[in-house]
């Protein structure tokens, strides 16, 4: 489901692998554009069953309201939610504000699926 905002576009892709939906993010993540990933995360939260695994490689950019709407989903979704293959930009992010100790974070994408 592509959006865009302010030239910035965000896609998020689902497919479903060995039993867990796997959400693709692509682009940046800001205040302006977090929406869409904040809304399916809901979404899933209502809906799905089994593990939620967010493939974070191909973000170039998030700030605080991607931090905001990753604790929100953790909320919602408890030990359900995996965040994988975070990129540099994220990877950082999650150490400054100190994420990376409240969210499971793995590596890869097929590392978060098959825990």
């Amino acid at each position: 489901m592509p959006q865009s905002s302010g030239g910035r576009p965000v896609r998020i892709d689902t497919r479903q692998d060995r039993g867990a939906l796997v959400l693709v993010v692509t682009g940046q993540l800001d205040l302006d554009n977090v929406a869409p990933l904040d809304e399916t995360l809901q979404q899933v939260a209502r809906d799905g069953d089994g593990p939620v695994v967010v493939d974070l490689s191909a973000v170039a950019f998030a700030d605080s309201a991607t931090v905001n709407v990753l604790l929100r989903a953790h909320d919602a979704l408890g030990t359900a939610l995996r965040l994988a293959a975070p990129s540099a930009v994220l990877e950082r992010l999650f150490a400054l504000t100190g994420l990376d100790t409240v969210l499971p974070l793995y590596e890869t994408v097929g590392k978060a699926v098959e825990a």
